[in-house]
């Protein structure tokens, strides 16, 4: 345990660390911060830390630097993330704005955030397990060429364009999406393709060649949405923290390429649509992710399913701005999935 001065002693050097990426001496606390009292005793502060292992020297000099332990006891005690500030949450609803699709506005969310952090910004598609069919829909786009979209509960926009060999007839497309929307509307994903298989049994003799086609690229797209996927955006900025990372950039792109890897440790973390919370440095040694900090949050998806965003960087980041960035960033995903 450590005091209560010795406390805000830490977040000074966590603070004047980050923004200079220099050691932080006694003198420099005293000179940048008001504490009231002499170096002497902000000396006798950081070697209580010390021996706590919250900062440690790295090399011979009177600077001090935060551990890991150090940062993770900072984060639990950061009373409030730094708020955005109005331009910041202007440049939110601007440039997430009004969506086509969910991909599209995915694809804008982990650009903005990775805007407002200078970090990797990742974005979790919703889960399907919970996922079910709100309509499919066949568009003829020409003599034997058919589009056929699937839409789910979660905001999910699946479409596929199939060649048949044979040619489509309005009344057997009126028909089939009768008989296919009857089949599979509000079933789970997992339910889907049992439910399907039944299909072109139910169609008149000249159109279960065509039934059996849909079907079949129905049963695809359903397989595909029920994949874990994740969007990622600005992994260029690791390039601006390369000293950070004391092992290499190698290791850890090659560790976020595995996006297996990144939702196993998206999935380890307890967030929801309200709490932000972050895994920092040795807590990801298992995922290959040691010089890393991950801040995470969750958004409310259709279905009331929550799925994850975050950001990804150097353990030595802006964790009060980030932590504000995900949060408001996922709470206006929410607000916009719920929307529409």
């Amino acid at each position: 345990m450590v005091s209560e001065r010795s406390l805000e002693v830490l977040k000074a050097i966590v603070r004047d660390y980050v923004a200079s990426r220099e050691p932080v001496g006694s003198k420099t606390i005293v000179d940048r911060h008001a504490f009231g009292v002499s170096a002497a005793t902000i000396r006798n502060d950081m070697a209580q830390l010390e021996d706590e292992q919250l900062i440690v020297a790295p090399h011979t000099s009177s600077g001090r630097v935060p551990t890991d332990k150090g940062y993770r006891v900072f984060v639990d005690h950061l009373a409030a993330a730094r708020p955005l500030s109005s331009a910041q949450r202007h440049a939110i609803e601007t440039f997430l704005g009004t969506p086509n699709d969910l991909d599209e506005v995915l694809g804008r969310t982990v650009r903005l955030l990775s805007q407002l952090t200078n970090q990797v910004a990742l974005v979790q598609y919703p889960s399907m397990v919970r996922a079910r069919v709100q309509h499919v829909e066949l568009v003829r786009l020409g003599d034997t060429r058919l589009m056929v979209v699937l839409i789910t509960d979660t905001a999910r926009v699946e479409q596929r364009v199939v060649e048949t060999d044979v040619a489509l007839d309005e009344t057997a497309l009126t028909e089939l999406r009768t008989v296919v929307n009857g089949a599979s509307v509000g079933l789970l994903l997992q339910d889907v393709p049992r439910a399907l298989r039944e299909v072109p049994r139910q169609l008149r003799a000249d159109a279960q060649t065509l039934g059996g086609v849909v079907v079949a690229t129905l049963i695809e797209q359903v397989a595909a949405n029920r994949q874990d996927r994740l969007v990622m955006a600005g992994a260029a900025n690791l390039a601006k923290s390369e000293r950070d990372f004391t092992g290499g950039l190698f290791p850890v792109l090659e560790a976020i390429e595995e996006q297996v890897t990144l939702l196993r440790l998206f999935g380890e973390m307890q967030v929801d649509d309200v709490a932000v919370a972050a895994s920092i440095g040795a807590e990801n040694a298992e995922y290959g992710l040691d010089a890393t900090s991950i801040v995470a949050g969750g958004y409310l998806a259709g279905g009331g399913a929550v799925a994850r965003l975050g950001v990804l960087g150097p353990t030595r980041m802006d964790y009060g701005t980030n932590m504000a960035a995900v949060r408001a960033v996922a709470r206006y995903l929410s607000k916009l999935l719920g929307e529409h």
